[in-house]
């Protein structure tokens, strides 16, 4: 046994020897070219090729790796013996992944590839201002040579597109809003924002199922048509105006539609707007694949109609079209040094002007429930591309209503009851809000519910009849007073200089009557 280590030992010094006599004997340069001479002759009778992609690119983080992690998640969450199981913040869904060293086949296009997943550790650091991980992490992507062109050119687009996807499904959605007075949080952006937990969706949402069907298409056509907005040179945006009475589901609509993509909501205040200038800051920190919300634009600062706005008209608080700050869009404070100035003009330019181009895939909507009120400017296509009218509760809703609140499909309930509804539903002009309320307390008794319901709608109904149609005036004039007040709440010195403005036009009036 001593003689065969120490014959072992005497080969081992010899090859040492050997070594050290080449590395003396034979230049560096000269090494260096007989290696590569080598790796060349065997890629020549080798039919595959070989990507390396690294976790750090330099001292980034490179995007590719975490693209590709998360798309082969996809792959081994259905085959894989040895998983490695993640979460990520702000992520409703756990993620699988491939372990160290592990191996993944995948097809793409009839093509066949293999994914390694290698971890090595990491030479010892010198002094260096981000410290690396002690791991080093990369994938390997082995595929035939005559696939090259194939793989290069759309498997890993398709990865980045696939991944994206899935990101934003698994994401948990935020809800946005600017911050008070325009100020910035501690990151320095002007939004601050809280987890997106409504659950509203089309399914549940009441309204007639044509017109859901319509705006569901047109959202999907949204989504997916990137290449025919780059085709035809528009920016990737599309705007549109929910209007009609309170309570009908516009806000429910905001929600699913951003359910619906995936999407993140900006709920922008323009009372905690200064000026034009902070407008336009505002809408470039916004994220792609996002929805942009103003809810009663009518409502929120000085916007009416211009054609409505004449001197002569002491209730209009609509600017001439020929005023200045019309024309020039900047501006006039309303009084105190922190006034609002956003003009009709600044307003425009946020939604379609040029800045509304500093993103893509950006959805702008609108809410109001006095579409008589708004400039016909902010009506055009491509500022508010598709107007949609949230009406009383109709039948198909109401059916929509009594399955979401009651569980009880059309063929559960009583034929003669469910014709006394759809008899009397649009006569009562009844909102799907209080027909929810309705539903709501009485959610423990299904044909209590549906009885009383149905007294509530023919009572409203026969009181409708009786006042010929004032009872809905009467409640639009009751809305009306109600937002002329919560203005007034929200800016009191506008409120006070508008009255005083009012009653100097009648004064006036009145002398020159005399």
């Amino acid at each position: 046994m001593k003689e065969y280590w120490g014959s072992l030992a005497s080969i081992l010094g010899v090859l040492a020897f050997c070594q050290s006599l080449l590395q003396v004997l034979i230049p560096p340069e000269l090494r260096f070219a007989t290696l590569k001479l080598f790796n060349r002759i065997f890629n020549m009778f080798t039919s595959y090729c070989y990507f390396d992609i690294t976790e750090i690119d330099g001292v980034n983080t490179n995007e590719l790796y975490n693209a590709v992690q998360l798309y082969l998640s996809s792959c081994v969450s259905i085959s894989g013996n040895r998983l490695s199981l993640t979460r990520a913040l702000n992520s409703s869904a756990i993620t699988f992944g491939l372990t160290n060293n592990d191996t993944l086949f995948d097809t793409f296009n009839g093509v066949t590839v293999l994914w390694e997943h290698i971890v090595t550790q990491r030479q010892a650091q010198t002094f260096s201002w981000r410290p690396l991980p002690d791991e080093k992490r990369g994938f390997t992507l082995r595929i035939k040579k005559k696939d090259k062109s194939l793989i290069l050119d759309s498997y890993l687009d398709y990865i980045m597109e696939k991944a994206n996807d899935m990101r934003r499904k698994n994401q948990d959605r935020l809800l946005y809003t600017n911050s008070r007075g325009g100020s910035l949080d501690s990151r320095g952006h002007p939004w601050e924002s809280v987890p997106f937990k409504h659950p509203s969706t089309f399914e549940t949402l009441a309204m007639d199922p044509v017109k859901k069907a319509e705006i569901m298409e047109d959202l999907k056509d949204f989504a997916s048509g990137q290449s025919f907005y780059q085709k035809t040179g528009r920016a990737w945006k599309r705007g549109y105006l929910l209007y009609g009475p309170p309570g009908t589901g516009k806000s429910s609509m905001i929600a699913a539609m951003a359910n619906h993509l995936g999407y993140d909501i900006y709920d922008l205040e323009l009372t905690e707007v200064h000026n034009n200038s902070e407008l336009r800051k505002l809408l470039m920190k916004t994220s792609s694949k996002s929805i942009i919300v103003i809810e009663d634009i009518d409502c929120s600062i000085n916007l009416s109609n211009r054609k409505k706005g004449s001197p002569n008209n002491s209730s209009s608080i609509g600017r001439s079209y020929c005023d200045p700050e019309m024309r020039s869009g900047t501006g006039v404070s309303s009084g105190d040094e922190g006034g609002n100035s956003i003009t009709l003009s600044g307003l425009l330019n946020f939604t379609d002007g040029l800045w509304s181009c500093c993103g893509s895939e950006r959805i702008f909507v609108f809410t109001t429930n006095h579409i008589d009120k708004l400039d016909p400017a902010l009506l055009r296509s491509g500022r508010m591309d598709m107007h949609v009218f949230m009406s009383y509760c109709s039948f198909p809703a109401l059916k929509i209503l009594l399955k979401n609140y009651l569980g009880s499909a059309e063929s559960e309930l009583d034929e003669g009851v469910l014709k006394g509804l759809e008899e009397v539903v649009d006569k009562a002009e009844m909102t799907p809000a209080d027909v929810s309320e309705l539903l709501i307390k009485n959610r423990r008794s299904k044909d209590k519910a549906v009885l009383e319901l149905l007294e509530a709608l023919k009572s409203k109904a026969e009181m409708k009849l009786k006042s010929g149609g004032c009872v809905g005036e009467k409640n639009l004039n009751n809305v009306e007073e109600e937002e002329q007040e919560k203005r007034a709440l929200e800016s009191p010195k506008e409120g006070c200089d508008f009255e005083d403005s009012v009653k100097k036009e009648e004064e006036d009036e009145e002398k020159k009557i005399k």
